[in-house]
């Protein structure tokens, strides 16, 4: 048998070799292009850490999630902002926005431990970098029947759990929000136990739709919205969505939350959005939506799980009459 060789020994026809000024330059593009990257990503990191050194109005670099997106008008910025509840500042819907700026969101750090492989305190710059900021648009619930629509930027919290390894003896999450006299002038009244804290099971922290929330309306957390780190669940009443967060603590039981303590008979663990469940003072089976055709509007009819159906799944069997 003959065996056909090419000249000088080469087994690839001259005619499909890659040229060396084109190999070159394809190298020089990988090179450029890898660059490119890194510079991408640096400039991100330092425009997210200049909007949060600025405060209040700064910008962040934030994509749109389309997979968040709801055809529903937005509450206005100036109605979000203003119309509030934030214990920690005083019990009126107005007064956060009048007395939270004496919070200093900056210097900030985040405890997480408990139940943890991987126990860690991240301050605001290595949290907001440790996965990439999204816009995401959700509807918020309040437990005391009103409503907005609200876009908030933010990363999946699941993002924590991967980082921290969480052992097998975790089932719970708590969330314990600053308590400090000096910048919260709320904390001289007895109305809650300070600190504030709130608490999710593990899947529920888990779910994609929990979101680790840094912004809103394409800027930082304001004070008075809980800067500069919160929590937003949106299938759940308002109040579970703790603010200006300084520990995150993975547990074996379920933590005491701040409203269940202190009227367990009004407010479960869980305080899903249901309207099947009235809050023994009033019905949850509709809402007035905040901002929209001003104050006497008519209400519209409240969602099961403020209408994110997807999280059904973790109350499967369920009787969330009882676990309200």
């Amino acid at each position: 048998m003959l065996i056909k060789r090419q000249p000088d020994g080469l087994l690839v026809p001259s005619s499909e070799i890659t040229p060396r000024e084109i190999y070159e330059g394809r190298r020089d593009f990988i090179r450029k292009a890898a660059v490119t990257a890194v510079a991408g990503s640096a400039l991100w990191e330092f425009a997210t850490r200049q909007a949060f050194a600025q405060g209040t109005g700064a910008k962040l670099p934030a994509k749109p999630n389309p997979a968040y997106a709801l055809p529903e008008k937005q509450t206005p910025f100036k109605d979000a902002t203003s119309y509030n509840n934030f214990y920690e500042f005083g019990t009126d819907k107005g007064d956060p926005v009048e007395a939270a700026h004496t919070l200093k969101p900056r210097p900030w750090s985040v405890v997480i431990d408990g139940e943890v492989k991987k126990p860690v305190t991240l301050d605001i710059d290595s949290l907001i970098k440790l996965a990439p900021l999204e816009e995401r648009i959700y509807r918020l619930r309040c437990v005391e029947g009103w409503s907005m629509v609200i876009p908030w930027v933010g990363y999946s919290f699941s993002e924590i759990i991967k980082k921290v390894e969480p052992t097998g003896n975790a089932k719970y999450v708590e969330f314990t929000t600053l308590a400090d006299s000096r910048q919260m002038p709320g904390l001289n009244s007895r109305v809650l136990e300070w600190p504030y804290k709130e608490g999710l099971r593990i899947d529920e922290a888990n779910h994609p739709l929990t979101l680790l929330t840094v912004g809103m309306y394409g800027q930082v957390l304001p004070n008075q919205n809980g800067a500069p780190v919160r929590i937003v669940v949106p299938w759940k009443y308002g109040f579970k969505s703790a603010k200006s967060i300084v520990r995150i603590r993975f547990m074996k039981g379920q933590p005491r939350t701040a409203w269940n303590v202190v009227a367990p008979n009004e407010y479960g663990f869980y305080s899903n959005v249901n309207p099947n469940v009235d809050h023994p003072r009033w019905s949850q089976a509709s809402e007035r939506r905040i901002g929209e055709d001003g104050f006497f509007q008519r209400k519209r009819k409240t969602l099961m799980f403020n209408g994110y159906d997807q999280v059904a799944s973790l109350y499967a069997g369920m009787d969330l009459k009882k676990y309200f």
